[in-house]
Order: structure tokens, then sequence, then C-alpha cells
């Protein structure tokens, strides 16, 4: 099974960024960012497959970057112009069929990592 670690999440202000990384043993068909508020459904934010096609919600706009560090084995996600409504726990995830943000593509999950915006 695959284990994932992730990293690199802080408080910032509103517009200021963060790199958010996730260390995996092996990487999968599919690997993905989501993120959960408190009282909130977990939401799919990014998402990059083997073959290099990257998936994004549609309130990312732009705003985040999802790469992989092959010869590191990590996932990142490089966050940009961040807003307080972008305050969650963050992800990382694999899935072995389908690529995309729905959650239930994905069976192996890291711990989280929080990020927190406010002014």
């Amino acid at each position: 099974q695959v284990h994932l670690l992730e990293s690199g999440g802080g408080s910032v202000q509103p517009g200021g960024s963060l790199t958010l990384s996730c260390t995996v043993s092996q990487f999968t068909r599919c690997m993905g960012w989501f993120r959960q508020a408190p009282g909130k459904e977990r939401e799919g934010v990014a998402s990059m497959s083997s073959g290099g096609s990257r998936y994004y919600a549609e309130w990312v706009r732009g705003r985040f970057t999802v790469s992989k560090d092959n010869e590191k084995n990590t996932l990142i996600l490089q966050m940009n112009s961040l807003k307080v409504e972008d305050t969650a726990m963050y992800y990382c995830a694999a899935g072995y069929g389908s690529c995309g943000l729905r959650s239930r593509d994905f069976t192996a999950w890291g711990q989280g990592t929080q990020v927190t915006v406010s002014a």
C-alpha cells in the first residue's frame, strides 16, 4: 500500500503563498490534493495523473498549480493569491483508477496539513 505524508502548511495573510508537499512511497495512477474545512464537505483541489494530465477545481482560477518531483517521489501544490476561504485541512491522496477530483476515486490518504489564511 502507498504511504503519504503532507508538509508545508501554515498561516499566511490573504494574498500570500504556500507550497504544500506530499512525500509518497510510490506514485499511483492518480495523485491528488483535497481539502476540508470544519463543518464542510471534503472537496477536490487538484490532481495529476501518471500520464501528466492535470485537473483543477473551478475556484482555483489559476491560483494553484499541482506538480510532481519524480526523483523525490513528491507531489507538490503551489498555492498563490490565497484567500480566507482557502482555510482548511489539506490532504494528499492516491488513487488507482480514473483521475479527477472525486474523493471516492482515491483510496489512500495522508494525515493532512493545516492551511490558515487570515488578516
